[in-house]
């Protein structure tokens, strides 16, 4: 990670209320693809990681039970638990949580992991073990869009910012996730840089 939590966490905070007007294209191309594959069941309760300010946790809590959204940036949830309320959506809960540590009760039931435009702040050995932390959730259908070579990046893209962005290829998001137990389903390229990736889970967690 090229800048640590904290620094993240007040960075974001910092840019919350004009967050959801800043972005690309690409990037709400992105979050709708992340919606749709997520497909929760009525009865599921989906794990949003950088949550933001809610675009895919208030988009899935119409069809979930419930709706766990963890950001280390208390600005970004501050803004997604108004977008909640003034929505009428009580089913969504916003509070702190990282990658390594989502902040769950231990028995907390997870049934879809969902991750948009968060996971490329990490290094690649980072994002190993966030695909390993979702795995041992428990569930059975994780959705990750975000930053993603699919090739060599263009420098002059807008996706890829060096001083805080670490993006990994393809390739190697669908390895991590593979050595989980998971079977990678579907791929969507959105963009050269830009991927959604859907993973199943083939292989029970040891007992």
């Amino acid at each position: 990670m090229k800048k640590t939590v904290e620094e993240h966490a007040e960075r974001f905070s910092e840019k919350a209320a004009e967050y959801d007007d800043s972005k690309s294209q690409e990037y709400h191309a992105c979050a709708s693809l992340v919606i749709d594959h997520a497909a929760p069941e009525a009865d599921d309760v989906v794990l949003d990681l950088g949550a933001g300010t809610g675009a895919i946790a208030l988009a899935v809590a119409e069809d979930a039970e419930r709706v766990l959204a963890r950001d280390v940036s208390e600005g970004m949830m501050e803004e997604g638990r108004r977008k909640a309320a003034d929505r009428g959506l009580d089913n969504v809960e916003f509070a702190y949580g990282e990658f390594r540590d989502p902040g769950l009760d231990p028995d907390q039931r997870v049934d879809v992991v969902t991750s948009n435009f968060a996971l490329h702040h990490l290094a690649d050995d980072e994002k190993r073990e966030a695909i390993r932390v979702m795995a041992e959730t428990g569930a059975r259908r994780i959705v990750l869009g975000d930053v993603a070579f699919f090739e060599e990046p263009d420098p002059d893209a807008p996706f890829y910012s060096p001083e805080v962005d670490d993006p990994a290829t393809v390739g190697t998001l669908v390895e991590a996730f593979t050595a989980e137990g998971f079977a990678v389903t579907t791929v969507e390229r959105v963009h050269d840089q830009v991927a959604v990736i859907v993973a199943e889970r083939i292989r029970e967690l040891p007992a």
